[in-house]
């Protein structure tokens, strides 16, 4: 693995091993799956060596899932499923109103959790238990509110009506960067329509996911009806693949999920697919162009750059192009840079070595090509704060759209600039990838935002900066970001499946 040195005038904030090592031992010491009320240590499968991203240290052994754990954990789904069924709706409102306030109140733990686990800094991770618990309140108000429908017949003499059901038993695959935040508002709204879950947490992030499991049953949930286990490719393809796993909902990248796909069409399983994206962010001459460059500069670079919505592709004006770069360069290099548990760190490391690898193998391909060239960054940056994974934020420009950096989603701290003349040419640009999860556009004219944000081909449109949806937003992206939708009212139907009742009269 190759070291760098980060370049003048980057912010680094230090690791300060010795607290990751002692706050790992608090922590993250001891590691179970979780199967209805039971902590599972001994399992089918081996165990996974967790590397703390930061600091390039072994810091906890995962419990690894096999078919056998798979088996015993929708087993228990099951049952548990039919005794949250039978409750009252108002009784499963309540549940989920207290597993919110538990998680709400368990927030800084974890939020520290998810620092040593996946890297994600504390100027983040601290605002996920909050969102997390937005879902699980949002989604626990529907509880007592899922309602059916009479259908008109006329002049027959019948009555007609729906019965919206849940699944049962939904396959909860989630990934590393959303944290407790994602696995709430899948669960929050796969629980709130009735069904039971079973979570498959990567193993690179799988303490959170569990702690999530163990606030399920703190908050009064059927043991079994949130399961938590940790695996590999082959737990979730047993998982997908279980006949009594009724819905799977994915959280990960485009290739695991044509696997999944082709898993879940050997039962005819029905899937939700959050995947990633290349979402392009049209800056427009009429931009407010200070905005418009702190916004570039700085929230591709966020979570070193590891989000499905990162910005990556900066899409501006001819006439403004060298101003915004200028600008956008500056705030880039200003990030503070390094340990993820200081609160004033924005980029800390990516979440594991072979990503590390994989991130600067595009960044070289990229150098080599010929196209375009790097403004900033481009290298690994660990200088002094040891062995972890660390990334210098980096800017190309002078790019093609076809160019592969600005095509590929990289995952990591990378932006690629491209330049446009018109507006059609901008709106053909942004659409020019794969993917279709989001984008972005500054202007200052509100026609042209409407006009815009109507032929962008992705499910999630911001205009002048970045809002982080509300629990009733539905989310969710086009082509290869994938299908369906998490969030708001069309999250939960994702979870219920309608029943028609004929009567003759």
């Amino acid at each position: 693995m190759g070291r760098g040195t980060p370049r003048e005038g980057t912010h680094l904030m230090a690791i300060d091993i010795a607290m990751h090592e002692r706050l790992a031992r608090e922590l993250l010491s001891s590691h179970y799956l979780l199967i209805g009320e039971d902590r599972v240590t001994r399992t089918s499968s081996d165990r996974f060596a967790h590397v703390n991203p930061a600091t390039g240290k072994v810091q906890a052994d995962v419990v690894m899932a096999g078919p056998e754990e798979v088996d015993r954990a929708v087993a228990s789904a099951v049952a548990a499923q039919k005794v949250w069924w039978s409750w009252r709706p108002d009784e499963r409102r309540n549940a989920l109103w207290r597993l919110a306030s538990l998680v709400r109140a368990d927030g800084d733990e974890v939020a520290t959790v998810m620092a040593l686990e996946a890297g994600i800094p504390m100027s983040m991770a601290a605002g996920l238990p909050r969102r997390a618990g937005d879902y699980l309140e949002y989604y626990a108000g529907f509880a007592d509110k899922i309602e059916g429908q009479v259908i008109p017949i006329f002049p027959e003499q019948a009555f007609d009506y729906t019965l919206p059901e849940p699944y049962g038993v939904v396959a909860a695959i989630s990934t590393w960067n959303g944290g407790i935040s994602s696995l709430s508002r899948k669960g929050g709204a796969a629980l709130a329509a009735g069904n039971a879950v079973v979570v498959k947490a990567m193993e690179l992030a799988p303490f959170s996911a569990v702690r999530f499991g163990e606030l399920a049953l703190r908050a009064g949930l059927p043991p079994g009806l949130v399961n938590v286990i940790v695996g590999g490719a082959d737990a979730g393809a047993a998982l997908v693949r279980h006949p009594d796993v009724r819905k799977v909902s994915f959280t990960g990248g485009v290739e695991t999920a044509r696997k999944i796909l082709a898993t879940a069409a050997e039962s005819i399983t029905p899937v939700v697919l959050e995947l990633g994206g290349k979402s392009g962010s049209i800056v427009f001459a009429d931009a407010d162009l200070e905005a418009a460059s702190r916004f570039s500069g700085a929230t591709p670079m966020g979570l070193a750059g590891q989000a499905c919505v990162s910005p990556s592709r900066l899409i501006v004006h001819e006439s403004v192009h060298d101003q915004v770069v200028e600008r956008a360069t500056a705030v880039t290099r200003a990030l503070p840079l390094g340990d993820p548990l200081d609160a004033a760190t924005v980029v800390g490391p990516v979440v594991s070595e072979a990503q590390y690898d994989r991130i600067l193998g595009m960044i070289a391909r990229a150098r080599q090509s010929g196209h375009g060239h790097v403004v900033t960054g481009g290298a690994a940056a660990t200088a002094d704060f040891g062995d972890g994974f660390f990334i210098e934020p980096t800017i190309f420009d002078g790019l093609a759209s076809e160019d592969y950096i600005a095509q590929e989603e990289v995952f990591g701290p990378v932006l690629s600039i491209i330049t446009f003349s018109d507006e059609d040419e901008a709106i053909a640009l942004a659409n020019d990838t794969r993917y279709g999860l989001a984008g972005y556009i500054h202007t200052g004219n509100l026609q042209r935002a409407h006009r815009v944000a109507a032929q962008l081909d992705a499910g999630y449109i911001s205009v002048n900066g970045f809002a982080a949806l509300p629990a009733s937003a539905p989310f969710g992206g086009n082509k290869l970001s994938g299908i369906g939708k998490e969030g708001g009212r069309a999250g939960l139907d994702e979870f219920l499946r309608l029943k028609n009742v004929y009567i003759p009269l």
